[in-house]
Parts: C-alpha cells; structure tokens; sequence
C-alpha cells in the first residue's frame, strides 16, 4: 500500500453526508474537517487525551455515539499501579458538541464530572474535576497544558469502508506535557521533556460490529530525541489505508504496511509482538504492566476492551532509512471489540 497524501484542507464528506473520494488518504497535518451528518446512530465521535510521566499515565476522554455521550477518566500510578476509572453518560448526548475541527475546544460538566479540552493555538488545556473519584468522597483533579511545537507532524487518515462508512483519524503522539495532576491526595508533577501528551481524535460513521487494536507509546529516544509511536490492526484491513507511523523529533514517517500483531486473548499479560506484515520496518515486543479492562453489556451497545499498559522494545524503520531502537518505552496496546 502506498496511500494518496493530502497536503490541502479537505472535507471528508458532500452535502449528503457520504464520503468524499478526496478526503480519502492521509496528511501530515489536520487538514481534514469533519463535516459528518446524517445516519442516525452511526455516527461515532470522540476526543481521547492521555498523559504519561515517569510515575503517571492519566487519561479523559469526550465521546458522542449518536444516542449518547460518553465520558470516562482513569489514572495509574505507574509506582505502585495503583489504578482509578470513573465514567459519566449523558443520553443523546445532551450538553455534548463534537467540533468539526482537530483543533478546536471541547466540554463536559455535570456535578459528578468536569472535562475540559481548551483550544490555546499553540496546544490544548486539559482540565479535569472529577469530585468523588475513588467513591468515598476523594476527588481527583487535573490541569495540564499538552504543546504543540510549530511543525510538529501528526498521523492523520481517512479510511474508507465504503461511501456511507469511514473514518477520519487524528493520531498525535510526543507532544510535551507540563501540569499537576491531584488525586487521593498526591500530587504529580508533569514536566516537558519527560511528559507527553497523546490525543487520539476521531470522526466518522461505522457498522454496527467492529474489531480493532491500537498501539501507542510517547518518550525520548538514548540519544535525547523525542519518540512517538502509532499503529493500528484490524478495522482497517482490506481499505488500502494503515494508521502506522511514527514521529521523530516531530517529523512523521508513514508506515503504509500492516502491522502483525501476536497476543494471547486468553492471557493478555503475555507478552506481545508486533511486526510489519512484509518487512522489518516494524519489530517489536511489548511487555504489559497493567490490564485495564472496560466492558458494556446492553441491549444495543456491547463493548469489551482490554488496554494493557506497559513498555515497548525493539526498532522501526525511519523515512530515510534510518533504523531507531529502543527499549522500555512507555505506552499501550489494547484489543477491542464492539457493536455499538
């Protein structure tokens, strides 16, 4: 595969909602705006933010299904894994608007939870109040300031399943993160240089049943260059598009294989490897630390994901050919399955 770059501002959709042929490819940059309308309850949504130092992966996320908003945070401690989730809904997504734009503000309040994605130009302010976090009266609260450095490149793709079903993806790993984040009365400190922000954007309309993995990790490499890693399986086979690449010191490279990945389903702690289908652009090993596992049993949403925290190694291939290793770098690889 060797997809179409776009380089101009694009609509993903036409008037009547259905894909636009133009849009379909991937970008350097957010150019794509996200004008979805119409196919009631399929429209899917969302705005992930998560934040990892040396001792703290925290994550908030907005989402709009459709025929409800979702709205979940959790936090570990990478020290002790000491782990937190708390999720709010809001049925047909009342309060919750979804921008058009990647880079554009985002808010949640209800008395049980406050999320706020606040737009700045050069990055975004995540704030999180969240008062009864643990269920005992402890609260959590978050304030953090994700940069965006002039031309820092991210992962942008269109996947197209057909005219009526397709995703746009925004993937934008290892920008620097500084802040405080407060819960059950510790305080972490993110600092720019160890710290990064990872967002994951997402605008589209799917089938009713979708699998799907997605790996992540942000960090420095030896030689103090920051390092941001981005791949993807299953939703996307047979569309002649990948979300795999990686950034280096803000510059992208493009994967256009798939990825292999190999994992146990029935012990999702074994380790895991993921390796470019045809080549060796991609080797590397996963060794999981945490299992967070999230599932909704309901009568038209059934969802069960297992996203396991932990440091990857090994090397992938850069755009000039330069091979970059790695070890122990932080992040996540997940197995989801949904019918939503």
């Amino acid at each position: 595969m060797n997809a179409r770059e776009i380089t101009v501002p694009t609509d993903l959709c036409d008037a009547k909602g259905n894909l636009s042929q133009t849009a379909v490819g991937w970008a350097r940059h957010p150019l794509i705006r996200c004008n979805v309308t119409g196919s009631p309850f399929r429209k899917k949504k969302w705005n992930y933010w998560c934040a990892t130092s040396p001792e703290l992966l925290f994550s908030a996320t907005i989402s709009h299904l459709d025929y409800a908003a979702v709205m979940f945070v959790y936090a570990l401690d990478l020290r002790t894994l000491r782990f937190r989730e708390q999720t709010a809904l809001a049925p047909l997504g009342r309060g919750v608007r979804m921008p058009d734009e990647v880079n554009a503000s985002v808010r949640y309040e209800s008395p049980g939870m406050t999320i706020s994605f606040e737009e700045l130009g050069n990055g975004t302010r995540l704030q999180v109040e969240c008062p009864d976090f643990d269920g005992k009266g402890r609260g959590l609260s978050a304030d953090i300031l994700v940069g965006r450095p002039p031309g820092h490149e991210t992962l942008n793709v269109v996947v197209p399943w057909n005219e009526a079903r397709y995703q746009f993806t925004s993937k934008q790993e290892a920008l620097p993160a500084d802040g405080q984040v407060e819960w059950d009365g510790q305080a972490y400190e993110l600092k720019s240089g160890e710290a990064f922000g990872c967002l994951d954007f997402g605008r589209g309309k799917w089938p009713y049943s979708a699998k799907w993995n997605w790996a992540a990790a942000s960090g420095t490499l030896p030689d103090g260059r920051s390092f941001g890693l981005n791949l993807g399986g299953q939703w996307t086979d047979g569309t002649g598009q990948t979300e795999n690449g990686f950034v280096v010191n803000g510059r992208l490279t493009k994967i256009h294989e798939d990825v292999a990945w190999t994992y146990n389903r029935s012990r999702y702690m074994d380790p895991w490897t993921l390796q470019t289908a045809g080549s060796d652009r991609v080797s590397l090993a996963f060794e999981p630390l945490f299992e967070r596992t999230a599932a909704t049993k309901a009568v038209v949403v059934r969802s069960e994901v297992h996203q396991m925290i932990g440091r990857f190694r090994g090397s992938v291939v850069a755009e000039d050919g330069e091979r970059i290793a790695f070890e122990g770098l932080l992040g996540w690889a997940e197995d989801h399955v949904a019918s939503w």
